[in-house]
């Protein structure tokens, strides 16, 4: 089997519903998915921070994971492998790629603060030897204001030299927006995705490939305009569309919030379930998203087409 193409476009960042008992919800994922590809996502990235993967266990990863190779399209997946535990990070990209997902998204091993550019490349590098398949194509999960361990440029280059093409890209989720354009410069045809949807324009121009993002399990109809037409003179508007509704969410927790927000459209509060530490959001924070969610028009017929799914 060869490597399915190389993922482009809009990605939501997938939410991970819980039941009472804080179990995946693998039914509502599955809807929800659904939905995310039909109104504007082209592809989906599941078992991320917005999925909370760090906070699930490697048996409820797992079986996520054949959730969305047996419900989903699959090829059109990029499936966070992410772990402080080398084996547990080996063993989830095997699952990922054995599935046959565009790709697997990796954090550094986050727990060692300072483990510099040596340790990093030791821990990638045995992470694409012991998942021993061609077909492999991993990206890189900057995010160092979680993880606390930013992935640095020379890192890439290093890893790309040696695996070339499995190193396929990164997410950029460290809200600066100056480091994606670096890399985009050092590293032309580097797989850089955008971790908000406030950069897709921004990221496109420069030659990346689109947006992962938390907020796009609301905004995706929103993002997939801007991806579509970013070389027409109306893409600045569409984005500045699009910001507005990434930003209202940026004032809260973010998964929270999210949840919140898919709670109060589909009237399902099990949607508010969250893993501690985190925590659903105050009484307050819920009635001051609604009443903004309110005031933003753009967002009315998602939230409609969201209540009807």
């Amino acid at each position: 089997m060869t490597p399915p193409s190389a993922p482009r476009g809009v990605f939501a960042a997938v939410l991970t519903p819980l039941d009472r008992d804080l179990e995946p919800d693998l039914k509502a994922f599955a809807v929800h998915a659904r939905w995310l590809l039909a109104n504007g996502c082209d592809g989906l990235a599941p078992l991320g921070t917005t999925g909370e993967a760090n906070s699930l266990s490697l048996g409820q990863r797992m079986k996520i994971i054949e959730t969305v190779a047996a419900e989903l399209p699959v090829e059109k997946c990029v499936i966070g492998s992410g772990a402080c535990a080398l084996a547990d990070a080996v063993q989830l990209t095997r699952a990922i790629v054995q599935a046959g997902a565009a790709g697997a998204l990796i954090l550094p091993p986050f727990y060692y603060k300072s483990p510099g550019e040596d340790g990093l490349y030791a821990f990638f590098s045995e992470v694409i030897e012991r998942t021993g398949d061609a077909r492999l194509r991993l990206y890189l999960y900057h995010f160092p204001q979680l993880s606390a361990v930013p992935i640095q440029l020379p890192l890439i280059e290093r890893l790309k030299k040696s695996y070339g093409e499995v190193v396929a890209g990164l997410k950029d989720s460290g809200g600066d927006w100056s480091y994606s354009a670096a890399l985009l410069k050092a590293l032309p045809g580097f797989g850089v995705f955008s971790g908000s949807e406030q950069y897709l324009l921004n990221n496109l121009r420069a030659g990346g490939v689109g947006t992962i993002s938390a907020s796009v399990n609301v905004t995706a109809p929103l993002a997939q305009p801007v991806y579509r037409a970013w070389r027409t003179p109306e893409a600045e508007a569409l984005q500045k569309t699009l910001t507005s509704a990434r930003v209202l969410f940026q004032d809260y927790p973010l998964v929270a919030a999210l949840k919140e927000t898919m709670a109060l459209i589909s009237g399902n509060a099990e949607w508010r379930n969250i893993l501690p530490p985190n925590a659903p959001l105050s009484k307050d924070q819920r009635v001051e998203i609604e009443a903004r969610l309110k005031q933003l028009p753009a967002l009315h017929p998602v939230m409609e087409s969201l209540r009807a799914a």
